[in-house]
């Protein structure tokens, strides 16, 4: 069985959100996805595309995805490369899936000429860190996640 990456394209759409969702509820969240299949449509294929995502199959068979996009670095003067999701299937994991998909977007990042590789991980998911791990990742403990949402963010913005 032979593991192959691949950029997605727009007839993927509906197997990328089929996979977010399934990594919502992996991460106790299965009602907070509000994507739809136009609104990824528009983000990874539009006029101005804000991500991509890279596919894992397997005998022609999608088993996983990583969603990612760039980021600035103004200490080091380059872009970086975010990981915003990467899942596997629970029947996939441990085929090198994931591993592969880490190694696609890790060679992206040196092609790109990017200075970092980056993503967060839930604090629980042991699995997964374990992983990042042994994969030469470092956490970056001294940095904290902020995020304004919402009414927060419309507050913020003066338009509340």
């Amino acid at each position: 069985m032979t593991i192959t990456i691949r950029p997605a394209s727009a007839t993927d759409v509906s197997t990328v959100l089929r996979f977010i969702r399934e990594l919502a509820a992996y991460e106790r969240e299965p009602d907070a996805v509000e994507a739809t299949e136009p609104m990824l449509h528009e983000a990874l294929f539009g006029t101005h595309p804000a991500a991509e995502v890279l596919i894992a199959e397997r005998d022609g068979a999608s088993i996983g995805f990583a969603l990612f996009f760039h980021t600035f670095s103004t200490w080091a003067g380059k872009r970086g490369l975010w990981l915003e999701d990467l899942y596997v299937t629970p029947e996939a994991r441990g085929s090198g899936a994931g591993a592969a998909l880490l190694r696609a977007l890790a060679g992206i990042a040196l092609d790109r000429g990017c200075a970092r590789f980056e993503w967060t991980v839930l604090d629980w998911n042991t699995p997964a860190i374990d992983f990042y791990r042994a994969k030469g990742a470092v956490a970056q403990d001294e940095w904290t996640v902020q995020r304004v949402s919402g009414a927060a963010l419309r507050k913020l913005a003066g338009r509340d």
